[in-house]
C-alpha cells in the first residue's frame, strides 16, 4: 500500500525528470537554431543580400511565430523553428554588413556578440543554479515589451534617433529579464514545452544582441 509520502516522493521524482528533460531538449534545440541563424546570417552577409524592410520582417516574424505555436506539439513545430530563426538569421546578415563596413564596425560586432553570451550565459546559470522563482515578472515583461516595441516603431516611422536609443536601452533590459523568466518558468514546471522555451530564449537573445550592437554602435559614433 502505497502511502501519502510515497506517492508525493514518486510525483517529485518524476517532476524532476521532466523539466531536466525539458532543460535538456531546450538548450539542444536552442544550440542548433543558434547555428542555423548564424549560417543563414553568414549567405545574407556573403550575398550581399538587402534588408526585407520592416513590414516584410514582422509579417515573417510573426507568421511564422505563430505557426511555430500551433504546431508546438507536433514534429512540423521543429520545421517551424528552424524557419523563424533561419529567417531572423537572414534579416540580420544585412544589419550586420551594414556595421563591419564602418570604421571600428569589427570590434563594434564581436563586442556585443561577446557582451550578450556573456550576459546570456551569466543569467541563465543563475536562474539553474539559484533555482529562484522568476515567475513575478511575467506581467511585468509583457507590458514592457508591448510599450517598447510600439516605441521602436515610433522610432522608425518617425525616425527619431533619441527615442530608438531609448528603446534599445530597454530591450536589454526586458530581454535579460525575460531569459531570467523562461529559464525559472522551465525550471519550476511553468514551460513544459521545449519548443515554446527555446523560441523564447532564442528571440530573447536576438534582441539582446541587436540591442546591444545598436548602443555599442552610437557609443563608438558609427550610428
Amino acid at each position: 500500500m502505497n502511502t501519502p509520502m510515497t506517492n508525493t516522493t514518486v510525483r517529485t521524482q518524476t517532476d524532476v525528470l521532466a523539466t531536466n528533460k525539458v532543460i535538456r531538449n531546450t538548450y539542444t534545440l536552442l544550440s542548433m537554431t543558434l547555428l542555423f541563424s548564424a549560417l543563414t546570417a553568414g549567405v545574407s552577409m556573403m550575398f550581399n543580400l538587402p534588408h526585407p524592410g520592416i513590414l516584410f520582417t514582422l509579417g515573417g516574424f510573426f507568421g511564422l511565430l505563430f505557426l511555430t505555436t500551433k504546431f508546438r506539439n507536433s514534429t512540423l513545430g521543429l520545421g517551424f523553428v528552424f524557419a523563424l530563426t533561419g529567417f531572423m538569421g537572414y534579416t540580420l546578415g544585412p544589419i550586420l554588413n551594414a556595421y563591419l563596413a564602418l570604421p571600428n564596425g569589427g570590434q563594434v560586432v564581436m563586442t556585443a556578440m561577446g557582451a550578450t553570451g556573456a550576459i546570456f550565459l551569466g543569467l541563465s546559470g543563475y536562474a539553474l543554479v539559484s533555482r529562484k522563482d522568476f515567475s513575478f515578472m511575467g506581467g511585468f515583461l509583457m507590458v514592457g515589451i508591448l510599450v517598447a516595441f510600439v516605441a521602436g516603431l515610433g522610432a522608425v516611422f518617425f525616425e527619431m534617433p533619441g527615442l530608438s536609443l531609448a528603446v534599445s536601452s530597454m530591450f536589454v533590459l526586458l530581454m535579460a529579464g525575460l531569459i531570467l523568466y523562461q529559464t525559472s518558468s522551465i525550471i519550476h514546471g511553468g514551460e513544459t514545452n521545449y519548443i515554446m522555451a527555446t523560441v523564447t530564449l532564442f528571440v530573447s537573445i536576438f534582441n539582446l544582441f541587436t540591442s546591444l550592437l545598436h548602443l555599442l554602435g552610437v557609443m563608438n559614433g558609427e550610428d
